[in-house]
């Protein structure tokens, strides 16, 4: 009788920490997706800007017309992406289409200097810090969720119940090779 007592707690202690377990890995999938969704938040902000600034910019450069159609497509493609990794892959591509514009406005001073370009700049550029710092808490909530999935013994839990390791928001490939190379100061 004692026996089958002792084989009954470890069996329910066994199951408690699985329970246990198990809570742990949904609390941290739904940090992850709680923090896609502040990203969500800022790239809805986003897109509704930027249509505003390609008129705007349109209205100086229609010969840019390649770069602006770029970049709508790529709003367009974000904003119709559904899942966290198509998410990610749509808005690395409008981020890419966006350093364009930016590169291709310099050759524009009198866009430069207009006021409603300015402020939708400002806007677009305080979008732009918000978003970087919701994709770097969303990336630590990745982390979390990732080191708990691959640790031992979560990671034979983790298996069974179909977690698995999440991608991370990184920069494009394309655009690693600059933010790489060291910015070239003139004056």
């Amino acid at each position: 009788m004692t026996g089958l007592i002792i084989v009954l707690v470890v069996v329910v202690l066994l199951v408690l920490w699985l329970v246990g377990m198990y809570n742990r890995l949904v609390s941290l999938r739904n940090n992850r997706e709680n923090a896609f969704a502040n990203i969500d938040v800022q790239l809805k902000q986003r897109y509704d800007l930027v249509p505003q600034l390609v008129a705007t910019v349109k209205g100086y450069a229609d010969h840019e017309k390649e770069l602006l159609e770029k970049i709508t497509m790529a709003r367009s493609a974000a904003m119709g992406a559904t899942t966290i990794n198509e998410k990610i892959e749509a808005n690395t591509q409008l981020s890419s289409a966006l350093a364009g514009l930016k590169v291709s406005v310099e050759a524009y001073p009198d866009l430069k200097a207009n006021q409603n370009f300015l402020q939708l700049q400002s806007e677009l550029s305080d979008i732009e810090n918000k978003l970087a710092a919701t994709r770097r808490f969303f990336n630590s909530t990745t982390r979390e969720l990732n080191t708990a999935v691959q640790s031992f013994p979560a990671n034979l839990i983790a298996g069974i119940f179909g977690f698995h390791k999440e991608p991370m928001f990184e920069i494009a490939q394309e655009e690693r090779a600059i933010v790489e190379k060291a910015p070239e100061i003139k004056f």
